[in-house]
């Protein structure tokens, strides 16, 4: 078996990649899967960069300000330092013509602006290879890559493709409008749809020279690591569903490898017989809202956890330390995928050994 490469940042690469392999093939070695951080003493951080920094910040300056933020950060358990290049949560549609815009009043996000107003006159929809915030994002992989080998690994796009993608360029109201009225063109739609993924992805993937490392999203993965998703869903039927989306989602799974679906909220749970059923997603990393899970996040929700494992799916599962102390008492320790931090690494540390004198 090839060893993970490694990175000076993660002193312990080679346990935890180990423990991926285990995660990522259903087998459990002494404890779960923690993906654990802790702050080192003596180190400030620095404002991380957002999406409109890093669509106009210089790169090194980027770069820079994700070194410092590192190496002031204890990366335990199966937690992997990685720099994300991302410029905007509908940046594949901006790709396909949408506008992007920053709100100050939005915090750390940005919305698409539409431009579809008649889909026989806006198809075929095309990928802009030449559009210049492309162009930096390949361009910015390619110096992070440069700088970061055998420190960081890299993180890839928002994956808002597929169905979202129609979303940001039609405008959420008026899709659903089509979706009733005319199904035909949604097909038509789609089919240009889902062939920005594959393109995209693995423009990104030689960028970043993730296939040459193994490293993808924080995951260790020498076949490919990939969160989808389809915030979209939670306004369709889950006829539409198997109809537009999940076909689409198989699709990128079968370019990106390992999935990490990222469900969105209580409104999307119509969805979770067809995600379920669904060979192509490996963990489904749930997003609780007030009307599911709310202020207890996954700790409320733990029927529905343990539902997705007892039908064979994975499971992301935060919170405290405590609270996933109590959660490992419920759920099956070879299907989840914990995610937390701690004040110290001496308490990272601690929480790992309970685990492991508890499994």
């Amino acid at each position: 078996m090839v060893a993970a490469p490694p990175l000076s940042l993660k002193p312990d690469l080679d346990e935890a990649a180990r423990r991926w392999r285990a995660y990522l093939a259903g087998d459990l070695i002494d404890r779960p899967l923690v993906c654990v951080t802790a702050p080192v003493a003596g180190r400030p951080r620095v404002p991380g960069a957002g999406y409109a920094e890093r669509a106009t910040a210089d790169f090194d300056t980027l770069i820079d300000q994700a070194l410092i933020n590192a190496r002031a950060t204890w990366f335990g358990g199966e937690s992997i330092p990685a720099f994300g290049v991302s410029f905007g949560c509908d940046e594949p549609a901006v790709f396909c013509g949408a506008g992007l815009r920053y709100a100050e009043d939005s915090g750390d996000t940005c919305w698409s602006v539409p431009w579809v107003d008649d889909w026989d006159q806006a198809l075929p929809l095309r990928f802009d290879d030449a559009h210049p915030l492309w162009q930096r994002m390949l361009a910015l992989y390619r110096r992070a890559a440069e700088r970061l080998a055998g420190v960081m690994a890299m993180s890839s796009f928002d994956t808002h493709t597929n169905m979202d993608l129609l979303a940001a360029v039609r405008g959420p109201e008026r899709l659903c409008v089509d979706l009733a009225e005319c199904p035909e063109v949604v097909d038509r739609a789609m089919v240009d749809a889902r062939a920005v993924f594959p393109h995209m992805w693995r423009a990104v993937v030689e960028a970043g020279r993730m296939h040459e490392t193994g490293f993808c999203n924080g995951v260790y993965a020498p076949d490919g690591a990939a969160i989808l998703q389809c915030d979209f869903s939670c306004m369709i039927s889950p006829a539409m569903f198997r109809r537009w989306v999940l076909p689409a989602l198989e699709e990128e799974a079968a370019v990106a490898g390992h999935v990490f679906y990222h469900w969105d909220g209580p409104d999307a749970l119509k969805h979770m017989d067809d995600l379920l059923a669904s060979p192509a997603i490996h963990t489904l990393g749930y997003v609780p809202t007030s009307t599911w899970g709310g202020g207890g996040g996954h700790f409320a929700c733990l029927e529905l956890l343990r539902h997705c494992q007892d039908h064979g799916k994975a499971v992301q599962a935060g919170g405290t330390p405590e609270q996933i102390k109590a959660m490992h008492r419920v759920l099956d320790p070879a299907r989840v995928m914990y995610c937390t931090g701690t004040a110290t690494p001496e308490e990272g540390e601690a929480l790992l050994a309970w685990l492991v004198a508890h499994t």
